[in-house]
Protein backbone atom coordinates (compact mmCIF):
# COMPACT_ATOMS: atom_id res chain seq x y z
CA UNK A 1 0.00 0.00 0.00
CA UNK A 2 1.62 3.47 -0.73
CA UNK A 3 0.72 6.51 1.01
CA UNK A 4 -2.17 8.93 -0.20
CA UNK A 5 -1.34 12.77 -1.60
CA UNK A 6 -4.15 15.05 -1.24
CA UNK A 7 -3.52 17.08 -4.66
CA UNK A 8 -5.34 20.07 -3.55
CA UNK A 9 -3.36 20.36 -0.04
CA UNK A 10 0.03 19.33 -2.02
CA UNK A 11 2.22 22.74 -2.68
CA UNK A 12 4.91 20.73 -4.39
CA UNK A 13 7.71 22.24 -1.86
CA UNK A 14 9.91 18.37 -1.77
CA UNK A 15 9.85 17.93 1.94
CA UNK A 16 8.89 14.57 1.29
CA UNK A 17 10.75 13.81 -1.70
CA UNK A 18 14.09 14.66 0.54
CA UNK A 19 12.52 12.32 3.34
CA UNK A 20 11.57 9.34 1.22
CA UNK A 21 13.90 6.65 1.95
CA UNK A 22 13.06 4.71 -1.20
CA UNK A 23 12.96 7.31 -3.51
CA UNK A 24 9.11 6.50 -4.39
CA UNK A 25 8.20 10.22 -4.19
CA UNK A 26 8.90 12.99 -6.58
CA UNK A 27 7.41 15.77 -8.03
CA UNK A 28 5.87 15.84 -11.13
CA UNK A 29 3.68 19.48 -12.64
CA UNK A 30 3.96 21.12 -8.85
CA UNK A 31 2.73 18.22 -7.08
CA UNK A 32 4.04 15.16 -5.19
CA UNK A 33 3.38 12.18 -6.59
CA UNK A 34 3.86 8.85 -5.02
CA UNK A 35 5.41 5.48 -7.26
CA UNK A 36 3.30 2.79 -5.44
CA UNK A 37 6.04 -0.01 -6.58
CA UNK A 38 8.50 1.77 -4.70
CA UNK A 39 6.28 2.67 -1.42
CA UNK A 40 7.17 0.72 1.56
CA UNK A 41 4.93 2.89 3.33
CA UNK A 42 7.38 3.31 5.85
CA UNK A 43 5.34 6.76 6.92
CA UNK A 44 8.55 8.81 6.50
CA UNK A 45 7.23 11.34 4.77
CA UNK A 46 4.32 12.12 6.44
CA UNK A 47 5.28 14.71 8.73
CA UNK A 48 7.48 15.92 7.08
CA UNK A 49 4.55 17.12 4.94
CA UNK A 50 3.93 20.89 6.21
CA UNK A 51 0.26 21.25 4.53
CA UNK A 52 -0.26 17.45 5.98
CA UNK A 53 -1.04 16.52 2.08
CA UNK A 54 -0.41 13.07 3.01
CA UNK A 55 -1.95 10.47 4.75
CA UNK A 56 -1.78 6.73 5.26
Amino acid sequence: MAVNIDKELCTGCGACVESCPTEALSIVDDIAVCDEDACVDCGVCIPECPTEAITE
